[in-house]
């Protein structure tokens, strides 16, 4: 069972009208065709390319990643004099993606990547989560080489990508025990000698994914006396240098394969990666970014595993005389995470194609001035990834932890019990909604698209394409909820009271994203009937969630307010 080849919806993602413009940016006209004998020769080639590289990513989460799932969770990592080993199933999870070419693999070529767009890559993530979300905050990790890519100079980009292309693991330092979400408060100090001309790091980073990797990325404050955000660099430390010990290991809820590390820095040998002061500002809001994008994709992949879970067993568990899928109570619950799998993972490659052509563009412009139509262009898909991002990260994950759940009540007693893997699934989702910012800062972020009208331009456009007349019924329900959505919005921002709209900023989030995905799955269903089902179901639920939404705001009295505050 290929996990590439057993859904559908991977080819439907991956041959997206958008993708023409995503290959023929990412390849560059195909310059490398001369070059590399396996660079694609034009678009057919590169989807040909791109499948072939999938089909081996689901090959190898059926036949290894899969089978060791249970093995690694029960044995996780071990602490040994400051370093961490893997289970014996990561290991060899870690030796079948090496061996099959599968590490900075959206790397470009000349570094020893395959150049891949943002969207196979993803789609390579969604799968792997699938098989064991833990190995995905591993394999994930090659992430970190972006940001190197970015905005490290060309001797560390030949210096260290290579090494992550050849199976290096990599981590990104940030959080420490007095800065979780607040990363302006970090306090890990870099010192610059200039006798050795390097920096040397000390003090303490907790929580950090991958913590005895090869290659880290390190938050740290660079300029003595501040304490803000403009007083913090992002610096590069090789392990090879030393300097760096775990000292312990977290005992974790979930994801238990990922070892999850507290270090300790001392007089550890470092680089300052791009320039000083926009550690913070700048690149560490790129790599949680791409972070964030990533988590989307490990959520959707636990949608699909929780789903199939309760699928599986709801089809073969009999009470009364029948199988239990055949009550209404069941397969109510069935249809509805098929369907919030397939919006999830509509709105994760809306958001990966939206990244695509803005890094792209972004890259091609430090090579060439760009057009003013490329610019234009950049600039409209950049702000669409910055909006998408944080409403994508929030609703999938919620998704991820309603279809957990939803898997364990199918299974009844049974799925309390570690004989059944919805017990796991539901332990490895809890995270996700919380790590690279919990949904409440999702919020956060996307609520001033809400308010500057990002979101509904975007809902307007999704509502100006054509659809089948046999799709009319579900566009105006669509366009129904539109409208309750923009006099929600209306309702709330009129009031002019900045505390009212940061309450109810969750609501107009989940709102926004209602619409958002319902018309991603209308767009969807155009294109290929097999989302019907999930279509009308999915519209019929965010219909109904946006009724309630607008009628809480309706009917909500301001003098309330005062009895939410904390005491």
């Amino acid at each position: 069972m290929n996990y590439f080849s057993d859904t559908p919806g991977y080819k439907h993602h991956l041959h997206h009208p958008l993708m023409k413009r995503i290959v023929e940016l990412k390849e560059r006209n195909f310059a490398d065709r001369d070059t590399y004998d396996y660079a694609p020769h034009n678009y057919e080639d590169a989807m040909d390319s791109y499948e072939k590289i999938l089909e081996i990513v689901g090959q190898i989460c059926d036949e290894i990643i899969a089978p060791n799932a249970e093995e690694v969770d029960h044995e996780g990592p071990s602490l040994h004099n400051g370093r961490v080993t893997y289970a014996a199933g990561t290991r060899r999870n870690m030796e079948a993606v090496h061996k099959a070419g599968l590490t900075g693999i959206s790397m470009p070529r000349r570094y020893g990547g395959l150049n891949l767009p943002i969207v196979p890559y993803i789609m390579a993530a969604d799968m792997v989560s699938r098989a064991d979300a833990g190995f995905e905050n591993l394999w994930g990790l090659q992430d970190c080489a972006e940001t190197l890519y970015e905005f490290g100079n060309e001797d560390q980009r030949c210096r260290y990508i290579p090494r992550v292309c050849a199976g290096e693991t990599m981590s990104m330092d940030l959080t420490e025990p007095d800065a979780g979400s607040d990363l302006q408060a970090v306090m890990l100090k870099a010192t610059y000698s200039e006798k050795d001309d390097c920096w040397y790091l000390n003090g303490v980073k907790r929580f950090i994914t991958n913590g005895d990797s090869d290659i880290h990325l390190v938050l740290a404050r660079s300029e003595e006396g501040t304490k803000d955000g403009r007083g913090l660099s992002m610096f590069i430390y090789d392990k090879r240098n030393g300097g760096v010990d775990v000292r312990r290991i977290e005992n974790k809820l979930g994801i238990k394969g990922s070892p999850t590390c507290e270090l300790v820095f001392r007089n550890a040998r470092a680089e300052l990666c791009g320039e000083r002061r926009l550690g913070l500002i700048k690149y560490v809001m790129a790599l949680m970014n791409a972070a964030r994008l990533g988590i989307s994709a490990q959520a959707v992949g636990i949608c699909e595993a929780a789903y199939r879970e309760g699928y599986a067993y709801a089809l073969e568990r009999r009470q009364f005389g029948k199988a239990i899928i055949e009550f209404p109570a069941v397969y109510e619950m069935v249809t509805l995470m098929r369907a919030k799998t397939d919006a999830a993972r509509a709105i994760l490659y809306e958001t990966a194609r939206f990244v695509d052509i803005y890094k792209a563009l972004d890259d091609i412009s430090k090579a060439r001035k760009l057009e003013p139509d490329e610019r234009a262009e950049m600039k409209k898909y950049g702000k669409l990834a910055d909006a998408y991002t944080p409403i994508g990260k929030a609703m999938t994950t919620e998704y991820a932890n309603q279809n957990a759940y939803d898997a364990i009540q199918i299974h009844g007693g049974s799925g309390f019990m570690k004989d059944y893997a919805c017990e796991r699934l539901y332990r490895d989702a809890r995270i996700t909604n919380i790590y690279e910012g919990t949904t409440q800062l999702q919020v956060v972020a996307a609520i001033r698209h809400v308010t500057t009208g990002t979101y509904l331009t975007q809902i307007r456009e999704y509502e100006s394409l054509a659809c089948k007349p046999e799709l009319d019924d579900l566009k105006n329900k669509l366009i129904g909820m539109t409208a309750k959505y923009e006099e929600t919005v209306a309702d709330v921002t009129g009031k002019k009271d900045n505390e009212y709209i940061d309450f109810h900023a969750r609501r107009l989030v989940e709102a926004a994203a209602y619409c958002i995905m319902g018309y991603l799955l209308l767009q969807d269903t155009e294109r290929d009937g097999q989302f019907r089902r999930s279509a009308e179901v999915y519209i019929h639920h965010a219909q109904a969630e946006v009724n309630r939404i607008h009628a809480y705001v309706q009917n909500f009295d301001c003098e309330i307010l005062g009895y939410y505050r904390a005491k």
